[in-house]
This record gives structure tokens, C-alpha cells and sequence, in this order.
């Protein structure tokens, strides 16, 4: 099932993000966390390709294992920075093969020791040119891209980081999935950015759950997101306890899920960082909402 189907109705719905293993050690426990999620029975799993695809030869198993065992439609991530073409077109064929016909098409992070490298002579150096390998390809794919509410930390300003968007839609992602925020305010202003850009592909917020402190400096980092005083003063009160703070931190998540519902949000992506027993309680705690 293509997923951009799941939205044209009225109700709402939640999709969760789960991750490959670092290790060949940890893909049981790995593989049980993403089955109790996928047993949520959510409207749609993202399983990611690993920093580097360094994972990727797990995103598929376990993609796969949602879909034929949960019935749970799938987004298979595809990372194409400093691959060849050899090697994405393999991956694309082992993902058209599989039965999923969801892609997240992402640059990915540069591999630790190639910042400096002549890109020019890579055969992918944006996510724009995965997006256009894979329309090329001939697959039927539900393609998605990524975008950033606040910018993209290699943007020189947000008007650029909406051009190049633009481009990227217009390449032939069919929805955008937005890196993780924490003031709704800053999404409603990116909305009406990009539509007045004439970007009208959905876009589906990601909401990341911060249950414990350690993940705030983790948070940052990754995508440079702004930091309400309303989270800070809840972290700095609830912080050195972990059950307050994931109870706070779940609650927190939940308001920004509800608000995003009440002002025209169809979906909303849950960076669940494979913890079913978060995912479940957001989805306890919207339970009425969703039915």
C-alpha cells in the first residue's frame, strides 16, 4: 500500500520510525522492539537505513518482516551519498522485489573521514539525484523526502533551503517527512513558507519523544532544533528522575500531537527510537482521538 493513500480521509493517524541494529549481536532484541510497535498496528513504519548504511543490509529484513507479518505498510529508507550506481540500482531492484512500495529518499551523513572529499565525481551527491534514480528506475515507488521546519544545518538561509526543496518535490517525492521539532509554531510558519513556494505535497510532521535527558544534547545536535523554555524548564525539573521524565516527556509529545491534530495535521510521525512501551502510551493517551 502506498501510504500517501492512508491521508485522504478524515481520520487521524500516527505512523512510528524504528531503527536497524548497530550490531549483528542486538538484531533479536531489535527485531522483537519493532514487532511490539508494528503489533500497535500503527498506520504506517519507517525503518531507517543506518548511519552510512553501515545497517542497510537490516532495513529491508526488517521492513519486510512488518509488512508480511504484521500487515503493517512500510517506508524503506535509501540513503545515496558516495554510493555508486551499481549499488543503489541493487537496492532499489531488492526493495521493488521485496513487495514495499514506500522509499524515503535521503542524501544520508557523509562517512567520518570523507568531509573533505571531491564530491563532484560521486555519482550521488543530493537526495535529488536518488529521487530522480528512482523514478528513472521504472518502480512504481511512493517516494518521500525530508525537510527541515527550522533549516537545514548546511542552508545558508531558509529561502535557499525551500528552493532546493522545491526542486526535490518537483523531482518526484510524493510527501515530505520533517525532521524532529519542539514548538509547533515553527512548523505552522514553515507550512505556509513552503505552500506559498508552491510546494503542496504533504508534509508529515515528526515528532520526536525526549525521555530522558541524555537525549536533549543528542537532539541538537542532529538537527539543530530550537528548544522551547517550556521543555528546558521541564527537563531541568523532571531530568535527574527518569520515570518523571519519561511520563513528562510522553506528555510533552502528546500535547504537540494534539495540537498539530487540532490545527489541520492529518498523520503525525513518532520517532519512537524503538521503545514500544512510548509508543503505546502515545497511542493510550490519543486513543479517543484516533478512533
Amino acid at each position: 500500500m502506498k501510504i500517501t493513500s492512508l491521508w485522504k480521509g478524515e481520520k487521524f493517524t500516527l505512523s512510528f520510525e524504528v531503527f536497524p541494529p548497530k550490531t549483528d549481536s542486538a538484531f533479536e532484541s531489535v527485531k522483537t522492539a519493532t514487532e511490539e510497535i508494528a503489533k500497535l498496528k500503527p498506520s504506517f513504519m519507517s525503518v531507517t537505513y543506518g548511519a552510512g548504511g553501515g545497517t542497510s543490509r537490516y532495513t529491508l529484513e526488517i521492513a519486510k518482516n512488518i509488512l508480511k507479518k504484521y500487515n503493517v505498510p512500510t517506508l524503506a529508507h535509501l540513503t545515496c551519498v558516495s554510493s555508486t550506481k551499481e549499488t543503489v540500482h541493487k537496492k532499489i531492484e531488492e526493495i521493488r522485489s521485496s513487495g514495499i512500495e514506500n522509499v524515503m529518499a535521503l542524501r544520508g551523513d557523509i562517512p567520518a573521514g570523507m568531509e573533505d572529499a571531491d564530491r563532484s565525481k560521486w555519482d550521488y551527491r543530493y537526495a535529488i539525484d536518488l529521487v530522480r534514480e528512482l523514478k528513472a528506475s521504472g518502480a512504481d515507488f511512493c517516494i518521500g523526502g525530508a525537510c527541515y521546519p527550522e533549516i537545514h544545518p548546511e542552508s545558508t538561509d531558509q529561502k535557499e533551503d525551500i528552493r532546493h526543496l522545491k526542486e526535490k518535490v518537483d523531482a518526484g517525492c510524493d510527501f515530505l517527512t520533517t525532521q524532529m521539532f519542539f514548538d509547533n509554531n515553527l512548523l505552522y510558519n514553515f507550512l505556509y513558507k513552503i505552500r506559498e513556494a508552491g510546494i503542496t505535497v504533504p508534509v508529515i510532521p515528526g515528532v520526536m519523544p525526549i525521555t530522558n535527558a541524555n537525549q536533549v544534547e543528542r537532539a541538537i545536535k542532529l538537527s539543530g532544533s530550537f528548544m522551547p523554555q517550556r521543555f528546558k524548564s521541564l527537563v531541568d525539573r523532571f531530568g535527574k528522575n527518569p520515570a518523571a521524565m519519561k511520563q513528562a516527556g510522553i506528555a510533552y509529545a502528546t500535547d504537540q500531537i494534539i495540537d498539530l491534530f487540532a490545527n489541520g495535521i492529518k498523520n503525525v510521525h513518532i520517532y519512537s527510537m524503538n521503545k514500544p512501551d512510548v509508543a503505546e502510551r502515545i497511542l493510550r493517551n490519543l486513543s479517543d482521538i484516533l478512533n
